[in-house]
């Protein structure tokens, strides 16, 4: 019922799996993906259940439980190998949820800005379906997206694909979204933190309140980027996940600066 982009080559590392952010796609990665097989991972892009090129002429619910079993379901038919789950922005809250549900199938987590401390979609959940219906119509307008354009990028690079399947959209707001408050002490995973210095949607505080409460977290900030690093600096992003991957000694690393140097922690 999704779209998922293959990797042309299999590794003896850990599979990676790739995801995206809120009502977003796989081509998210459309920058990045290609330097992770350039050195050699084995990488999947995966559109979650209901956003991005979603084949929803059966509309399924785009709850978070349904949303876990198709990447689980994703997961069993097509790797079967513990992976590293990449998250962004919401992607992230995703990525925590199915660690905490299905910790066999990862091995290590990558969390890009992560928006995990929101709790669930709030008072949207309260709408009644046509005042939802309405916000929905509203996100898709060309002003507001600009607009987001600009908070979300230090530079204004092009537009993200934004799919906005309006049904199940509707159905994900409606269902509460994701709140993973609770699961974030529950994460035992080696996890890699990785934030734009100048991310204008979450503040980089959330950063170290969230590698704060990871038991085996590091956390790297990139400097002159905004909230989403993948598209805006894929090289830094790239170098940082398979250093990550291969347990690179990051005191090696000298062009991207520890969060904690750079928020005065």
């Amino acid at each position: 019922m999704s779209s998922c982009v293959k990797p042309l080559v299999q590794s003896k590392t850990s599979p990676m799996v790739l995801l995206h952010g809120f009502d977003s796609s796989c081509l998210e990665w459309r920058y990045t993906f290609p330097l992770l097989e350039e050195a050699g991972m084995e990488t999947w892009a995966v559109d979650i259940l209901g956003w991005g090129f979603s084949d929803l002429e059966r509309l399924p619910s785009c709850d978070v439980a349904s949303k876990r079993n198709h990447l689980y379901q994703f997961w069993r038919s097509h790797i079967r190998r513990p992976i590293i789950l990449v998250g962004p922005s919401l992607g992230a809250a995703v990525a925590i949820d199915f660690a905490v549900n299905h910790p066999e199938a990862v091995e290590k987590l990558v969390f890009i800005d992560a928006s995990v401390y929101a709790e669930g979609t709030g008072d949207l959940a309260k709408l009644p379906r046509a005042l939802a219906y309405a916000g929905v119509y509203l996100l898709k307008s060309v002003p507001l997206r600009l607009y987001v354009n600009f908070l979300a990028f230090n530079g204004g690079p092009p537009t993200l694909f934004i799919s906005l399947v309006e049904d199940a959209t509707v159905n994900f707001m409606i269902s509460g979204g994701y709140n993973v408050n609770a699961q974030i002490e529950k994460v035992k995973k080696r996890t890699l933190i990785i934030w734009g210095e100048d991310d204008q949607i979450i503040s980089n505080k959330l950063a170290v309140r969230l590698h704060s409460e990871l038991p085996n977290a590091i956390i790297r900030q990139i400097p002159e980027c905004g909230h989403i690093p993948h598209v805006e600096k894929p090289d830094s992003v790239a170098k940082l996940i398979i250093e990550f991957v291969r347990e690179a000694c990051y005191e090696d690393v000298q062009t991207i600066p520890r969060l904690d140097d750079m928020v005065g922690i």
